[in-house]
């Protein structure tokens, strides 16, 4: 069975990380618990939340604003941990200043956005990644394994949900339109990019959704469409809190992938001969081991990420977008290209 590299093993980076807030918080604890890299500075708009998360992560230098985080001559990688809305600006900031960047998902708010940045990373020579944990983890290499084996024979389906209560508050990141706000950016991108990776693109999409009162999405229902009796039935929702698991089936077989399934997991297959397994491997964490796929290919003089490409994010975005479309939602400010 495959095995993850372990994250111990990856050449140290200093990392520098703009936003301060839960999955910052949540990415320095794993760097610092299960990788060789440095946390040498934050950045936030508000020096005394810079200075707590700071003293709360052992980070050596605070930086008010993103500017001088990103010039910070001590800093060879930027984690963008800001709200979606912010992800464009802050990752081609981080890239003007010739820094490596992992940028938070969903990449950025669509596919012209996302555009920009690989565009302007390319011309710079610098590493950007999109930062699904999920590509990188032990369950979904075997995942791959056993699958491109023939385990389960041609996937037929893959069902995913992601799905968390949040009482509604015009206020919150997650209802905020001019933060990029709703279901589908935030958690709905997990099982889209699941489809994506063990799938690849969709023939059609469609989308079925309801609005909040402030204009974001609440939730989201998707079949994503592949031709030859592939599909992907998906759903995402700010109202409830859903198991969060998956099932690949396929003609020869299933699995079932427990929940999180987008976090480190165990999962059993049963094929139709009657044989039955289970993997599980243990993780702890999880966003360690993105940190030490950047830290490697940064180290490999790469620009991008085998198993999260540019033209993977750019699909994955160029879905939601169309879901977007169908279900009626905008974001003040986007940029389209």
């Amino acid at each position: 069975m495959a095995r993850t590299e372990d994250p111990r093993t990856a050449p140290p980076i200093r990392w520098g990380i703009i936003g301060a807030g839960g999955i910052a918080s949540q990415f320095a604890h794993s760097v610092r618990e299960f990788t060789r890299a440095q946390l040498v500075a934050v950045g936030s708009r508000h020096r005394d939340r810079a200075e707590r998360f700071a003293t709360a992560h052992g980070i050596p230098t605070t930086h008010v604003g993103y500017r001088d985080l990103v010039e910070d001559p001590q800093v060879d990688a930027v984690y963008v941990a800001t709200p979606h809305s912010e992800h464009r600006e802050h990752a081609l900031l981080a890239i003007r200043a010739g820094k490596h960047v992992l940028v938070e998902k969903s990449f950025t708010r669509n596919v012209a956005e996302a555009q920009e940045v690989f565009d302007a990373a390319r011309a710079a020579g610098v590493f950007v990644m999109e930062a699904m944990w999920t590509r990188f983890l032990p369950h979904v290499a075997a995942l791959r394994q056993v699958i491109e084996a023939g385990e389960i024979g041609d996937i037929v389906n893959i069902r995913a949900d992601h799905g968390q209560y949040f009482a509604f508050d015009p206020a919150s990141r997650l209802y905020d339109p001019a933060l990029a706000g709703g279901a589908l950016l935030d958690l709905g991108v997990y099982p889209v990019s699941w489809a994506h990776d063990f799938l690849g693109v969709p023939t059609a999409v469609h989308a079925f959704g309801q609005l909040t009162e402030t204009g974001v999405d609440g939730q989201v229902s998707m079949v994503l469409d592949y031709g030859q009796g592939r599909q992907a039935t998906l759903n995402t929702t700010l109202w409830s809190k859903t198991p969060t698991t998956s099932s690949i089936s396929g003609t020869e077989g299933y699995i079932r992938v427990a929940g999180p399934f987008y976090a480190p997991t165990t999962f059993r297959l049963a094929r139709r001969d009657g044989r039955e397994w289970t993997f599980d491997q243990p993780a702890a964490r999880g966003l360690q081991y993105e940190a030490a796929e950047v830290a490697r290919r940064v180290a490999a003089g790469d620009t991008e990420s085998p198993l999260m490409t540019w033209q993977g994010t750019l699909d994955v975005l160029t879905t939601m977008d169309e879901v977007r479309r169908q279900i009626g939602v905008t974001y003040p400010g986007e940029q389209l290209g």
